[in-house]
């Protein structure tokens, strides 16, 4: 379903959408608000909608506590006609400490909301990668 090169691609095609805001939760709801108008651009139902969503919100939640101080969050979004991939990334200064729960509540939610969910650390950012296609549920 995904390319690990669909960054790169998305870029060269202007389908790849970046948006920053300062590291408080205050701000998750302009994150949650892209990533219903691009779902919603994609033909993605309600439902898958509001999964992603959620989805995003979640991911934001686990990434909060490890950004450094007056640091900013920053979701990138790509795909194509029938799916989207979110990145949602953090500066952390505790390179090395870091590590999201992969058995936490939220983590079970971002996994049954979307097809795949993963988390990385490199460089200095912490960040979890989700991808939703559309109808696959329904598949």
């Amino acid at each position: 379903m995904t390319d690990p090169a669909f960054a790169e691609d998305a870029v060269r095609a202007g389908r790849m959408v970046e948006l920053t805001v300062p590291a408080d939760p205050a701000y998750i709801s302009v994150l949650r608000t892209v990533t219903a108008s691009l779902a919603a651009r994609r033909d993605f139902t309600i439902e898958e909608i509001d999964d992603l969503r959620i989805a995003v919100d979640e991911a934001s939640a686990l990434l909060l506590p490890n950004a450094s101080q007056d640091s900013a969050l920053t979701a990138t979004f790509g795909g194509e006609s029938d799916w989207l991939s979110i990145e949602v990334s953090v500066p952390t200064v505790h390179l090395t400490a870091v590590q999201i729960d992969q058995t936490s509540f939220a983590w079970m939610v971002l996994s049954a909301l979307t097809d795949t969910v993963g988390e990385k650390l490199s460089d200095d950012r912490l960040s979890v990668t989700l991808t939703k296609a559309r109808g696959a549920r329904g598949r």
